[in-house]
């Protein structure tokens, strides 16, 4: 499994927030976005929104900040968002179907094609305008769409399995919500999402909280 390290890791996690708060400003008529409006919104020190806007090669005008609709454009092609990808996803659950149903994905360039569920409830219905097709036609639709990604919302059990099948079916990167770590071959990309992961920093944060251990206000994106 390809093993990519990816520089300024923080600032990118923050690049979506940015992303809608910008757009945000633009729909409001907004011309310029100025770091310290976006810095209150997303609870940082304006020196941190700075240093990240500076990675996508935009310079900002000093008093007045940069002009909105250029930001975004910058933001989204650091992000790699203007190119379209398309994806299929596996599994649709209650998250599966909240991620086919989440409007904002066109905005970030990623298109869900193809939705495959194993359930015989689910399989022919139509969720979000997409039809919901048998797992076991997957490995044939696969090979003919060509997705750039897969989406897996599976459950841990068969995760793997499913995984193996679709590298056979020539998809070469994955976005993992099943809690398990999967073990790919040489080439492959994997981006796990951990969603106890989020609540447990959460609970960390309450923890410490009620304890009296900090007093400060703490950012909503670390």
């Amino acid at each position: 499994m390809a093993r990519i390290k990816v520089p300024n890791t923080p600032s990118i996690r923050r690049m979506p927030t940015y992303l809608h708060k910008l757009m945000q400003m633009r729909d409001e008529g907004e011309e310029f976005a100025s770091t310290t409006a976006v810095a209150e919104y997303m609870n940082l020190d304006p020196i941190i929104v700075r240093k990240d806007f500076s990675l996508t090669g935009l310079t900002g005008m000093p008093g007045v900040g940069y002009k909105t609709k250029e930001l975004i454009e910058a933001v989204r092609h650091y992000l790699g968002w203007d190119r379209e990808r398309t994806a299929c996803l596996v599994g649709a659950g209650s998250l599966g179907s909240a991620l086919i149903g989440h409007e904002e994905f066109a905005e970030y360039g990623l298109r869900i094609t193809l939705v495959f569920d194993s359930d015989p409830a689910k399989i022919g219905r139509v969720l979000h305008g997409r039809e919901i097709f048998d797992v076991r036609k997957m490995r044939r639709k696969v090979k003919a769409a060509k997705p750039d990604i897969a989406v897996l919302c599976v459950p841990s059990s068969c995760a793997q399995m499913v995984a193996d099948e679709l590298v056979k079916s020539g998809v070469r990167a994955f976005w993992n919500f099943a809690n398990v770590s999967l073990r790919m071959p040489d080439g492959i990309l994997v981006q796990r999402e951990v969603i106890a992961g989020g609540f447990a920093v959460l609970s960390a944060k309450l923890l410490r909280g009620a304890d009296g251990k900090t007093g400060d206000k703490m950012a909503d994106c670390d």
